[in-house]
């Protein structure tokens, strides 16, 4: 009987241990890395273009196996890159810039990084994004996208309530004159 009980207590602490090291790649630390700052060598994902090129807010994805950023022009971009599946799924953290600290010319300052999973999103509203077209604004504050929203029109999501068809669908590229660009006292 000691012998049984000496040998599950072993394999207890032996599948704990396994068990410990998923999901964090075995590191003491499960706290998600910080945001990376943009430099001007930063580009776009799928378009390859500059970000300092774009008004509007900008992602990047943290990856387990890389030590740089993969950067995005757009927020739809970010949520893309989650979606489709032959992306890579080792995902360490997500951050989008806060576009209730952007100044009148569309444009977060440097360091407003925030968590792209606790943000509030403001979609469908009538202002374009990096690209020239409608896109994904995120907020660190609901009151912040709600005032916007006011402000704009659009509805407010949550990352996990992000439509997959607002993602995924060809946005319409429109000219300025026709929407209003982003910005927190536009």
């Amino acid at each position: 009987m000691n012998t049984s009980r000496a040998a599950r207590l072993i394999g207890a602490v032996l599948l704990s241990s396994l068990l410990a090291g998923c999901g964090n790649g075995g590191g003491a630390s499960s706290s998600p890395p910080s945001p990376v700052a943009m430099t001007d060598q930063a580009v776009g994902h799928y378009c390859g273009m500059n970000l300092y090129e774009h008004i509007g807010p900008k992602g990047q994805i943290l990856l387990r196996d890389r030590d740089v950023p993969v950067w995005f022009s757009t927020i739809r971009e970010v949520f893309a890159y989650t979606i489709l599946p032959e992306e890579p799924k080792t995902i360490l953290a997500i951050y989008v810039q806060d576009m209730g600290r952007a100044g009148p010319d569309g444009n977060p300052p440097a360091d407003a990084w925030i968590d792209a999973r606790t943000a509030h999103y403001l979609i469908e509203s009538g202002a374009v994004g990096g690209m020239g077209a409608p896109d994904a604004l995120p907020f660190s504050r609901l009151a912040d996208a709600q005032a916007y929203a006011t402000r704009h029109g659009g509805r407010v999501v949550g990352f996990k309530d992000m439509p997959e068809d607002y993602v995924l669908r060809t946005p319409e590229l429109t000219t300025s004159a026709d929407r209003e660009p982003v910005g927190a006292h536009s």
